[in-house]
């Protein structure tokens, strides 16, 4: 815990600095939720084909997902989604006429949640 997946665009392959964006989330979600950084994990998933409305160019986006065990406010839950949206505008620069659709969620891991380490 925390589990954070990162869903984005193709066309922002060269222009989002994810292992910069990661280590400034994971610092982020120490900071606001109280969680351990070396407990904090990351995943980005690359998505090829994005399309918005009727375009299916043009458009590029990103949607953080954080996981995080129940007991954290809803305060702290705003909180920290509109951190991650800040630090989603430090790195990601789009390639010019590229509109970006940025979007970011908490969400309690299900009770069932377990995890192991080998």
């Amino acid at each position: 815990m925390p589990q954070i997946t990162v869903d984005y665009s193709a066309q922002l392959a060269d222009d989002f600095d994810r292992p910069a964006f990661a280590r400034a989330l994971h610092t982020t979600v120490v900071e606001i939720a109280a969680a351990k950084l070396p407990a904090c994990k990351t995943q980005f998933r690359r998505t090829e084909d994005t399309t918005v409305g009727e375009d299916t160019q043009g458009h590029a986006v990103v949607h953080v997902t954080l996981g995080l065990l129940a007991g954290r406010t809803d305060e702290t839950k705003v909180r920290l989604t509109e951190a991650v949206l800040d630090l989603l505008r430090q790195h990601i620069k789009p390639a010019e006429g590229l509109a970006l659709h940025a979007s970011a969620e908490v969400r309690d891991l299900d009770p069932s949640y377990r995890k192991f380490e080998g």
